[in-house]
């Protein structure tokens, strides 16, 4: 894809950012978000959805929470069932993939008042218990960006080739920006608002290395908690088989190594 058509697709994505903004504004017309929010990105999860939103806990550190559920298009009754349990609940024209989503939640969470951003996924496989830990400490103001981390902690999903993936990449982020990550796919994250807008996010779908690559690299203070993965009790990853997700797990990590390398390149 040459800059021209990059550029096109750039701005197809923030017209329909644009407008799921303007959306949630006149359906929440006096929406004032608390301190803490999850993002949670789903796509067909009618199944897990209100489960999930049940089980977060409605405070961390001391401050409220509330959730943000951005569904990626072609939706199921995911958006029914999420602003049924409360969610703040925005529904993309079209499928775009989970970075496009989470973008558009990050971009929520910033415009209607909240301090801090939890991501978690809509499927249930993150232990909800770990979250106090994870967010601890970016409040108390020790951290800028916490990952939860399934090495520091456990899993449930015995994939050798997704766990081999998970310590080849950790080794590779690790070497190339000096920071030691053991868990570089944690769907777990807590940052700031303020981080969020900082950072440069272009990927659409595989996001995760994106916004850590990118975050360690802006400077931000980061470091991991322990968290247990468990597996799914119903139904089916949206990830792809192991040999595609990996390849495009790679394509992300080393073009937006690159990026961010250029990037310090031009500020010395």
């Amino acid at each position: 894809m040459n800059r021209t058509e990059l550029e096109a697709k750039r701005h197809a994505s923030q017209l329909v950012d644009e407008g799921i903004l303007a959306t949630i504004s006149s359906e929440y017309p006096d929406l004032s978000l608390p301190p803490i929010v999850y993002v949670i990105a789903a796509y067909k999860e009618k199944d897990n959805i209100g489960r999930v939103l049940e089980g977060l806990p409605q405070t961390l550190a001391g401050l409220p929470t509330r959730a943000i559920v951005v569904v990626d298009g072609n939706d199921d009754g995911t958006g029914d069932l999420a602003k049924a349990a409360g969610a703040v609940t925005a529904i993309a024209p079209v499928n775009r993939g989970q970075g496009a989503a989470l973008k558009v939640g990050y971009a929520i969470a910033r415009t209607f008042g909240a301090t801090y951003i939890v991501t978690a996924d809509a499927d249930g496989q993150a232990n909800v218990e770990a979250f106090e830990g994870i967010v601890a400490p970016l409040v108390a103001g020790e951290l800028d960006f916490v990952n939860g981390s399934r090495i520091l902690g456990s899993t449930e999903v015995k994939s050798a080739a997704r766990n081999s993936g998970i310590f080849l990449f950790a080794h590779l982020i690790s070497l190339t920006t000096r920071t030691k990550v053991t868990d570089t796919a944690n769907p777990i994250r807590a940052f700031s608002t303020e981080l969020a807008e900082k950072i440069q996010l272009d990927e659409p779908q595989f996001q995760a290395s994106e916004l850590l690559i990118s975050a360690i690299m802006s400077g931000a203070r980061f470091g991991e908690r322990p968290m247990t993965m468990k597996r799914r009790t119903s139904g089916s990853s949206k990830k792809g088989g192991n040999f595609s997700y990996g390849r495009s797990y790679a394509r992300v990590v080393f073009q937006t190594l690159q990026r961010e390398r250029r990037k310090k390149k031009l500020t010395r």
